[in-house]
């Protein structure tokens, strides 16, 4: 099945929560605090895997989680760390929010392995806790909640050559002469449904990818047919050959379909057109003998646009050489870097960022509202009734720089603050 686009939900692993515990031993009565710290979650981490070429393993499966990091345990012994989840994606893949469709990795060149997601931070025991006047903390913190981003998954091929052309004129045939790619091959529309990728190998060891773009239809820069999976394929590419049935097997003409794919590649991409271009008249082998009338008007029609024309047959190998000839001397010619997307979202950026809090001054009450996950997870975890456990939370309120902020905005001693069901009276 064609598989070049998934959209998948991605979750690393919560953090395991702080352990509260205390010294239990014959001739310790009174042990002091031993709550050890719970494990870091899993991380969702994606790698390239070559041995793979599509993203069908993802179209069957929405939802990918990292494990949870284990609970810390007494005697200060340490939670066990969440298993990483690792996603296995063929080169090219771009990975992007689905939401706004920005992009967050581009798995191709150098960029081979990436967490996207990290896991959560295990909570700390209540052995760090113990202070001169608070030894025995009956509390541990909670571990760091897991996150959660659904993804969009695109595969756009990374090839130094695109073969383009309608459906059925040689392509694939053309692919599996000149490389070790072993595509299948009928006389049918559509057969191929895939781009396959092949390596053609030079004299001198340098040699290049080319891959079959599946056949295009006119429309598909509208998105008629698999117009749009198709043609994300091109963007990579350096240089693009047009395969066309020069012999006319199905009563084609070679110059309008050349001009129909060129408007197609336009009409998706300006950039497209700006691409060297070759053309392989194709199916020569089909050619009366001494025929050279549609490779005469295929010269005269495109090679004054600096677009060379090259006679080949992909079944007896004719022009072959020639043909795969000048495609190195153009690439050589270029020297450009195949095309790598740059990030443009942090998911985990985003995350810290929902972690922090706010504060807000309600005139009409004359009250400051302070909310947000890290007052509500460090509410839940202190006991604000005893005298050591609101110490606790003021140099939690010092140390997070709220105090720092709510001076900022001008509070007064003696004006209320309002923690979710929390009020207080501030004072220095």
């Amino acid at each position: 099945m064609f598989a070049d686009k998934a959209k998948i939900i991605l979750k690393s692993g919560k953090g395991g929560d702080g352990h509260v515990s205390f010294r239990r031993e014959k001739y310790v009565p009174n042990g002091g605090p031993d709550g050890g710290d719970g494990g870091k979650g899993g991380d969702v981490v994606f790698e390239v895997d070559d041995s793979i070429n599509t993203l069908s393993d993802y179209r069957h499966k929405r939802k990918f989680s990292a494990q949870a990091g284990e609970e810390g345990q007494k005697r200060n012994c340490h939670g066990k760390k969440g298993s990483d989840l690792i996603l296995k994606v063929p080169a090219g893949t771009i990975i992007k929010d689905a939401k706004t469709e920005k992009i967050i990795a581009d798995m191709s060149g150098s960029n081979r392995r990436q967490i996207i997601l990290y896991g959560g931070k295990g909570g700390l025991g209540n052995q760090h806790f113990a202070t001169s006047k608070m030894q025995a903390p009956k509390y541990a913190q909670p571990g760091q909640e897991a996150m959660e981003l659904e993804v969009l998954l695109e595969l756009k091929v990374i090839a130094d050559v695109g073969l383009v052309g309608f459906p059925n004129v040689g392509k694939s045939t053309l692919l599996s002469r000149v490389t070790n790619a072993q595509p299948k091959i009928a006389n049918y529309h559509f057969t191929t449904l895939q781009p396959n990728l092949g390596v053609v190998e030079s004299d001198n060891g340098e040699g290049f990818v080319m891959a079959d773009i599946p056949g295009l239809i006119e429309g598909a820069s509208e998105g008629i047919g698999l117009g749009h999976e198709f043609l994300k394929h091109i963007e990579r590419t350096r240089v693009m050959i047009h395969v066309v049935d020069a012999a006319s097997v199905e009563g084609r003409d070679p110059i309008a379909d050349i001009h129909a794919i060129n408007k197609e590649l336009g009409a998706y991409s300006a950039k497209l057109l700006q691409k060297p271009q070759i053309i392989a008249a194709n199916k020569m082998d089909a050619v009366y003998s001494g025929e050279s009338e549609v490779i005469d008007k295929l010269k005269a029609t495109f090679e004054p646009e600096g677009i060379a024309v090259y006679p080949i047959s992909a079944v007896s190998g004719q022009g072959l050489k020639e043909l795969l000839y000048a495609v190195k001397k153009l690439l050589d010619e270029i020297q450009e870097e195949p095309i790598v997307y740059q990030p443009e979202y942090d998911p985990t950026a985003h995350y810290e960022k929902g972690e922090a809090y706010t504060i807000e001054f309600q005139a009409k009450e004359g009250v400051y509202v302070v909310e947000g996950p890290k007052i509500e997870k460090m509410l839940g975890y202190t006991n604000l009734e005893s005298e050591r456990g609101f110490l606790f939370f003021q140099k939690f309120l010092k140390e997070q720089g709220i105090l720092k902020e709510l001076e900022e905005k001008g509070i007064q001693e003696g004006d209320t603050v309002r923690m979710y069901d929390l009020e207080f009276d501030y004072y220095k």
